[in-house]
């Protein structure tokens, strides 16, 4: 249900980008230096949707880095978590064996 709900969504969204494309064939100049723009050295000729789509894609990857950097605490928290439920398991298992009684441990969960 939601992989259908996820294509009914980008479908639309994939065939405007398409005709965004295809609409906006003609070439434009970038200026990579601002400070003497009639330097040709510094200068790229390409066509306007393909600034639009770098720039949608530089924008991805910049976003999914610092989405990343900032989940690091919870990344290293749960990396404790884990750690300590391994310890704690261990321990467990090793009074079980001690005392001789047999409980059950409950399933790691993830």
């Amino acid at each position: 249900m939601l992989r259908l709900l996820k294509f009914l969504l980008l479908l639309p969204v994939a065939i405007l980008l398409v005709l965004f494309g295809v609409a906006n064939r003609q070439i434009v100049s970038l200026v990579i230096d601002p400070l003497s723009p009639p330097a040709e050295a510094l200068r790229v000729s390409v066509p306007l949707f393909l600034f639009f789509f770098g720039t949608l894609a530089v924008g991805a990857v910049i976003g999914s880095m610092v989405t990343w950097l900032a989940q690091g605490r919870h990344r290293k928290a749960e990396r404790q978590f884990r750690r300590e439920r391994d310890r704690l398991q261990d321990e467990c298992t090793r009074l079980k064996a001690q005392s001789g009684q047999a409980t059950t441990l409950l399933p790691a969960t993830r």
